[in-house]
């Protein structure tokens, strides 16, 4: 395993990876780090906060344990389950065994006491199938941590994530309570979908992963892309970010615009490279917008802006799609939530 003593030092290794982070976000990993601190990372999605967790563990000699979080997960797909047919094996072993030892006692009553103060061992570890939570509580090495898309989730699940990340431990009823036999590095991500508990946020230190410049935008495209020339990453990273401003119901992440550039480089090797010639650029423009825009509503309206600004009023607002507003961007409407259906001067007001 391998520690960081700066900032400074976890970028280089991060970028010896592939993973281009700058200074700011770079000194919060290591802070997370070194403070042995979860790390929630709120961002939209395809902006590298999950690559991120990745690089960390390869940079760090560790191993990745990923939860990958979505709706309706419980506590037998995150923490654990027991393993009833190991158990059911294990009674059948012990069954010739205890109909000897209750031969010698011929009460009824006096067996089933007998029974139940006897330890089969039937609720131990070795019946446990341990589940991503458990499985880093209980790593001999550390681990890094990924809880991903926590925000999928709903709010009883990050009840049970509280007692991993806040005392590193895991409690189990019929067992006890089992602490971490290592410091695990813990990252969580959220793209924002809904507002996350501040019990949750507070046990974490956080940081919103935007979309990079478009200097590192290009050289995490080369990064990832080798084959990949200048000139190509930069015409695709200035048309994303082109992308970015129009009001888009999903915005290009940086995984697509290296899917866009890959996918411009086999272009131009076959048959596309004359990219100098009258309308060449605008003709491989419209194919890349596949790999860049997922909705045809989006592809539409990209369109209609980059072929002018004459021509975007022609597009009709009804099939323009609207700005994607993020809880983030937006306080929570915690009181109207809370009251709604209970009565009160709030539920006289909607009766009316």
């Amino acid at each position: 395993m391998t520690s960081f003593a700066t900032g400074a030092e976890l970028k280089d290794a991060l970028r010896r990876h592939d993973y281009i982070a700058d200074d700011e976000f770079a000194t919060v990993v290591h802070l997370a780090t070194a403070l042995e601190r979860p790390l929630l990372l709120e961002g939209p999605a395809g902006v590298g906060k999950t690559e991120l967790a990745k690089a960390l563990a390869a940079a760090g000699g560790r191993t990745l344990v990923r939860l990958q979080c979505y709706e309706g997960l419980d506590d037998s797909r995150a923490l654990y389950e027991w393993d009833y047919a190991k158990q059911l094996l294990h009674v059948q072993m012990l069954r010739d065994r205890v109909g000897e030892i209750l031969s010698e006692h011929p009460d009824l009553a006096d067996a089933s006491r007998f029974l139940a103060d006897q330890d089969f061992g039937l609720y131990s570890e070795k019946f446990l199938s341990v589940r991503p939570l458990l499985e880093a509580v209980l790593s001999p090495e550390p681990v890094v941590l990924l809880v991903d898309e926590v925000d999928r989730t709903e709010e009883s699940m990050e009840a049970l994530l509280l007692e991993v990340l806040a005392e590193r431990q895991v409690t189990i009823p019929e067992v006890g309570t089992f602490t971490a036999r290592s410091i695990p590095w813990v990252i969580l991500t959220s793209n924002d979908t809904r507002e996350l508990s501040p019990a949750l946020k507070r046990r974490c230190l956080h940081y919103h992963v935007g979309y990079p410049t478009p200097e590192r935008e290009r050289e995490i495209v080369t990064a990832r892309a080798p084959e990949v020339c200048a000139e190509t990453a930069g015409r695709i990273v200035e048309l994303s970010r082109t992308l970015r401003e129009f009001p888009l119901r999903k915005s290009p992440s940086v995984a697509e615009v290296i899917d866009a550039a890959r996918a411009a480089t086999v272009l131009k090797a076959t048959g596309h490279e004359a990219e100098s010639s009258p309308g060449s650029w605008d003709g491989m423009r419209d194919i890349l917008l596949s790999t860049l825009l997922k909705y045809t509503g989006d592809v539409e309206l990209a369109k209609s802006r980059l072929d002018g600004p004459g021509q975007a009023t022609t597009v009709d607002s009804n099939d323009s799609p609207a700005e994607r507003v993020t809880v983030a961007s937006r306080p929570a409407d915690t009181t109207t939530s809370v009251f709604r259906g209970r009565g009160g001067s709030a539920g006289v007001r909607a009766r009316r």
